[in-house]
């Protein structure tokens, strides 16, 4: 890249680039690149918050999935789940969440992911409806036998725990599918981060996040035009 320093605009023009690319997109720099959008500051280095996560990986003792989940989420400098303020937008800016060491499921899933990457041990993101998980690949098939909770405590369960996770949100009636625990596509994570910031922004009626946010969505194939027709139409409300 040329630069790895800038603010919303230059953040917006690298995600586009990285997501006009196609293939398995990155998932600490898109997320990195979604706070310097949102944060709009010139000073943001990207390089310099993805060496955060290096420090991190370097640190864990034992470069195993159960290693690993235990280090990140169990201890003094554990991350935690932020159930008291979750739909605090720092929850979703990953740059934050390491700030804070707490998070949302999918963004302490990422920081998960990442760390394992660093360290050779291949870990995906599993969007099941409501609660994201991160799933051990298997040799054969989309859908890992064992899955991690991060924000359950790093906590290492089965197909059968990630259903008592369902039901608990959704409600007993609800139908399980084990198909909810494909693994998911790194473009779809990032799609789904951006959907929580959207419903975030558009509640606290942060005009200004909320256009970064619908800026980065844009860059998706299919959704540019239908994008700035949904901005116009959630901002007509404020006008």
């Amino acid at each position: 890249m040329e630069s790895s320093r800038g603010g919303s605009q230059w953040a917006i023009a690298r995600f586009r680039e990285m997501v006009s690319q196609g293939g398995a997109l990155a998932l600490d720099e898109m997320s990195f690149l979604i706070t310097a959008a949102v944060l709009n500051d010139e000073n943001f280095d990207l390089i310099g918050q993805m060496a955060r996560l290096d420090e991190i990986a370097a640190a864990v003792p034992s470069p195993t999935v159960t290693g690993i989940a235990t280090y990140l989420f169990s201890g003094p400098e554990a991350f935690v789940a932020n159930k008291a303020e979750y739909y605090d937008p720092d929850n979703s800016l990953l740059s934050r969440v390491i700030d804070r060491h707490a998070g949302i499921p999918i963004t302490l899933s990422i920081v998960l992911i990442e760390v394992a990457r660093r360290l050779g041990v291949p870990l995906v993101g599993v969007a099941m409806p409501g609660h994201f998980l991160v799933g051990v690949p298997e040799a054969h098939g989309n859908i890992p036998h064992t899955f991690v909770d991060p924000f359950g405590g790093g906590a290492i369960i089965d197909e059968q725990g990630c259903e008592r996770i369902f039901h608990a949100l959704a409600g007993s009636q609800q139908t399980f599918d084990r198909l909810f625990l494909s693994a998911t596509h790194p473009m779809a994570v990032i799609e789904r981060m951006l959907n929580n910031l959207k419903a975030i922004y558009v509640y606290q009626r942060d005009i200004a996040a909320l256009r970064s946010v619908m800026c980065l969505r844009s860059c998706f194939p299919g959704l540019g035009p239908a994008e700035a027709d949904e901005f116009r139409r959630l901002m007509a409300p404020l006008n």
